[in-house]
């Protein structure tokens, strides 16, 4: 096993010189996973960054495993969620960008390299996403599936996006600061804190672009509850209430025609599988929705049997489909959450002000 080499001594930035990149990592407890992720970062082949881990309250010892790295250290009482630590972390940092890294991520060795470069390239660019990598570490059928279906979405998104994500993306530091951070507030535990804000920052016109360049590798291990559970109440539901907010259909990259019309097809398919059993022309209806869902995601299925195989593309389908299932549960939770909330309220005063 090699000693991990302190980031100060890798280093050739001048004391007291602002690095071009902070980088941020959010942690509670999971240090198994943040022992990898600093690792990864440490073998950086780009030298012009720092990384400052804010430990949102963990009751793991996170500060030794830091300190063997040579990043530096924060703490917060908490949890409060990682909006909140992200916050916290980027008004201490000193660097011209953000880069936010999950604990769970370990970043290519030129990761950091490509978020410093994109930033070179265009000085009028505000923000850069990346993307999972097709080789997540865990080799459970579940976490393949959704790591890959991730990784299918931003891979296909390549260029001007409408959205943020802090799993793996760099922003203006100044612009971060001025436009207050991730609500923390409303956000106290992972959901799309990250979202909201990249929505909002392109609604007033500044630039976000997703680099399919720039990759990391997924760390986490999904399962069937914890896939469900993050899907519909940390994503789903909140996410809706957020187009809600918005006025229209946020354009973020899940949130396609295709997708609203796949929900809407799977739904009608259900409907004709329950009247099939007493109107046998329902099977029309049966056998025309199932193919017409199956054309529209033929490229997501042709992907998925590239890389894992055809009979993993076969067990892919009642998954993806039991998506479009629990988009449409989202869509009326949502919704309803809106209107309940008083956020609608609020929307009508606000805008008759």
């Amino acid at each position: 096993m090699t000693t991990p080499v302190p980031h100060s001594e890798r280093r050739s930035q001048p004391t007291g010189v602002a690095p071009t990149l902070s980088v941020i990592v959010p942690v509670y407890n999971s240090t198994a996973y943040l022992r990898q992720c600093l690792a990864a970062l440490a073998a950086s082949d780009y030298h012009d960054f720092d990384v400052w881990v804010v430990d949102d309250g963990s009751t793991e010892p996170i500060a030794p495993l830091v300190a063997t790295y040579g990043f530096r250290y924060l703490r917060l009482e908490g949890p409060g969620g990682p909006a909140r630590a992200r916050n916290h972390g980027a008004a201490q940092v000193p660097g011209h960008y953000l880069v936010f890294i999950d604990a769970d991520v370990c970043v290519h060795t030129d990761t950091l390299k490509r978020f410093a470069a994109a930033f070179t390239a265009d000085p009028t660019l505000d923000a850069v996403v990346g993307s999972y990598d097709d080789t997540p570490a865990a080799s459970n059928f579940l976490s393949q599936y959704k790591n890959l279906f991730h990784h299918y979405v931003h891979q296909r998104h390549n260029g001007t996006i409408h959205s943020f994500w802090s799993g793996c993306g760099a922003i203006r530091r100044d612009l971060f600061l001025a436009w207050g951070g991730f609500d923390a507030r409303r956000y106290q535990r992972p959901a799309i804190e990250d979202i909201e804000l990249g929505a909002a920052l392109s609604a007033a016109g500044y630039r976000i672009t997703l680099d399919r360049y720039v990759v990391v590798t997924h760390l986490k291990r999904w399962t069937l509850l914890s896939l469900l559970k993050a899907d519909i109440f940390d994503r789903g539901i909140p996410w809706v209430s957020l187009m809600w907010r918005m006025g229209a259909m946020a354009r973020t990259l899940n949130v396609t025609p295709t997708q609203r019309l796949s929900v809407l097809l799977v739904y009608g398919l259900g409907l004709a599988l329950l009247g099939a059993s007493r109107w046998s022309p329902a099977w029309f209806g049966v056998a025309g929705c199932t193919l017409a869902v199956l054309l529209i995601n033929q490229d997501f299925y042709r992907y998925m049997a590239r890389h894992r195989g055809l009979w993993f593309a076969l067990r892919v389908l009642p998954l993806h489909w039991l998506y479009f299932l629990y988009c449409g549960v989202c869509v009326v939770w949502g919704t309803c959450r809106h209107y309940l909330s008083g956020d609608a309220r609020l929307k009508r005063e606000g805008s008759s002000a």
